[in-house]
């Protein structure tokens, strides 16, 4: 063990693979000695821990699957031992319910950041590399974009899609790459006229062999930065697009459309929608505190690296 240590802290790497290594530790180390940020890592692995084992920690399915005199009996049951959260109007195990719908969750994540991100990156890039009437372009449709607010143009594309969850997520795919192109363009007119690329253009290097090789992996970064703070509101707006009907449809056990069923017993029967909606907080909570974690170890702006 000490030898490994003392093979990713050598002042003098052998390799860019050695060096590369001893950057990931003392980035860890940073990241490591942030309480805060390592209750956002634990938080957003408990999530992924419980998405991936939902199916042996949920007491039950999504429905309970009961009818007449046992269904009554079971409907609106307080938390107990054997109902943590209670039941709903269906008898539907609520901490059941919250257990799957973290996969839900997490699916819509994953899709948006593997979508937006991704186009935003490619077309501030893009712009900001060639400048000129293409930057003009790309940054007037990324105006458009940005001239309404990200949730209401959200509500107006799912609506036009119609119901479900597959509208949802493209409607909060499509309006948060603008953020991302605008970001990857400051950071490429930050580091298009350095040295090195002028070295790299006169050793023969086209346009997209400097743009892919040389600007986008500086780029990087900020990129996964943004991210991991743009998750707790990807998933803020996906819970608000189910409380209002438009994203996944009941018996789906989503957390907004959980919340959206029990605001009608908020009073009577609170377990309904606090659960649900604290799942929310904490999830959104645990993104942010990884976020920062994450920005004061990646970026080099942000005071975390010396």
């Amino acid at each position: 063990m000490t030898e490994l240590k003392g093979w990713l802290l050598a002042e003098n790497p052998d390799s860019r693979t050695q060096a590369a290594f001893g950057r990931g530790y003392l980035g860890w180390l940073r990241f490591y000695h942030n309480p805060l940020a390592m209750i956002g890592f634990v938080i957003v692995l408990a999530l992924l821990l419980m998405a991936l084992f939902a199916p042996y920690i949920a007491h039950e399915g999504i429905t309970s699957g009961l009818t007449g005199d046992a269904l009554k009996a079971s409907r609106f049951l307080p938390p107990s031992a054997e109902h943590w959260f209670g039941t709903d109007g269906q008898a539907n195990d609520v901490f059941s319910r919250i257990i799957i719908g973290s996969r839900i969750t997490l699916v819509i994540v994953a899709l948006v950041i593997f979508t937006a991100p991704i186009l935003g990156f490619i077309i501030g890039t893009v712009s900001g590399y060639f400048g000129g009437w293409v930057d003009v372009l790309l940054m007037r449709i990324t105006d458009v974009f940005l001239a309404f607010p990200k949730l209401v143009l959200a509500l107006a594309l799912a609506a036009a899609l119609g119901r479900g969850l597959e509208s949802a997520i493209f409607a909060i795919a499509i309006t948060s790459w603008p953020a991302y192109a605008r970001l990857a363009r400051a950071e490429t007119l930050t580091i298009r006229n350095t040295d090195y690329l002028a070295a790299a253009k006169l050793q023969g290097a086209g346009h997209w062999r400097l743009i892919s090789g040389h600007i986008m992996p500086l780029c990087l970064s900020s990129l996964i930065v943004r991210v991991t703070l743009d998750m707790a509101g990807i998933i803020l707006t996906a819970a608000g697009l189910g409380f209002l009907g438009l994203g996944a449809q009941p018996p789906t056990p989503e957390w907004g459309a959980m919340i959206a069923e029990g605001r009608d017993y908020i009073l009577s029967y609170w377990w309904l929608a606090t659960f649900p909606g604290l799942a929310i907080f904490t999830v959104a909570l645990g993104f942010n505190l990884l976020g920062d974690g994450l920005r004061d170890v990646l970026d080099p702006k942000s005071g975390g690296q010396h």
